[in-house]
């Protein structure tokens, strides 16, 4: 079989081998494909492999060969998987296997928020300290979490994750999800309106479709209390930016953390890229090594099952 990856450079940009593929095929490794390309890279492909690269029908159509799509991610809406439905084809995903490390960078966003390391390191190596007076010095309010409320919009597993490291730090969980969990101990669920309106961090885990597409907009921030804190790495078009960066430079928000953007890499001109108090990451919380071994290790499952001719992971069966 012949195994194209169309864009490897994110998930192995060299620290890591896709040698394991040749049990299955040949193999074209590129780090990444231009959208005038895509059509003549993939026409040989039996298995096409993509991350970012779109492959909507007006591309699918155009591979007689394709056999099976392996993504390598967990979200799917870069494939036209009802097309390939229809041409019996499957498309698997890579389910869980950054779990840990999106809730990770959660509490990266909320603890940079609560204690400006950063800002008073920096002030530090300016020399602040050595011509303190005191024995500490503040340049921006410390806070604690214990006591704090944080609303979870969306409880799968990360949320669950997000759930359990913030009820370490003793802090009051909630969380609105259309289907509250039985077994969710210590978690209260709430409706979306209470949510806003109650908790001091809003961290969003929700995917992104066309019912979540700007799901926290003007009414949703307004509704927040002020100086809260808001929080999204699941999906970039989930917020309406530019309702973020108002409430950011009114001050009615008192942060906000960013891990995606509506559009990556970002136009000049998002208005969060020039927002008050606003963090912003690449689209990293997925990106450590050991997450990426994990992504390649549930990839190989994948080719595996489906070489085996039981394909897993299936998003459209």
């Amino acid at each position: 079989m012949n195994i194209v990856i169309l864009d490897g450079f994110t998930t192995n940009p060299g620290d890591l081998s896709w040698d394991f593929l040749k049990e299955y095929g040949t193999i074209e490794v590129y780090d990444r494909t231009p959208k005038e390309l895509t059509v003549e890279r993939s026409l040989p492909a039996d298995i096409l492999i993509t991350n970012k690269t779109p492959l909507p029908e007006s591309v699918l159509s155009q591979l007689p060969n394709l056999k099976y799509v392996a993504l390598l991610s967990t979200g799917y809406n870069i494939a036209d998987i009802d097309y390939l439905k229809t041409r019996g084809i499957p498309v698997s995903n890579i389910p869980d296997y950054s779990t840990e490390a999106v809730a990770q960078h959660v509490f990266a966003f909320i603890l940079e928020h609560f204690n400006a390391v950063a800002l008073h390191s920096e002030a530090v190596r300016r020399g602040e300290w050595t011509c303190c007076p005191d024995f500490c010095f503040l340049r921006s309010p410390v806070m604690e979490l214990m006591g704090k409320t944080i609303g979870i919009i969306g409880f799968g597993k990360i949320g669950r994750s997000v759930a359990a490291k913030a009820k370490a730090f003793r802090m009051n969980v909630i969380s609105y999800t259309p289907n509250p969990k039985a077994d969710a101990e210590g978690i209260e669920f709430v409706s979306l309106d209470e949510l806003a309106e109650r908790a001091d961090i809003v961290t969003v885990h929700t995917p992104l479709t066309e019912a979540t597409r700007g799901f926290i907009g003007r009414d949703f921030i307004k509704k927040m209390k002020k100086g809260s804190f808001i929080i999204n790495t699941s999906r970039g078009p989930v917020v309406d930016e530019q309702a973020l960066a108002d409430a950011l430079n009114s001050g009615h928000l008192a942060g906000a953390g960013l891990d995606v953007l509506s559009t990556e890499p970002p136009k000049a001109d998002n208005p969060l890229l020039t927002a008050k108090n606003c963090l912003i990451t690449p689209h990293i919380a997925w990106a450590g090594k050991e997450t990426r071994e994990r992504l390649l290790d549930i990839l190989h499952g994948n080719i595996k099952a489906f070489a085996e001719g039981k394909p897993r992971n299936v998003v459209n069966p």
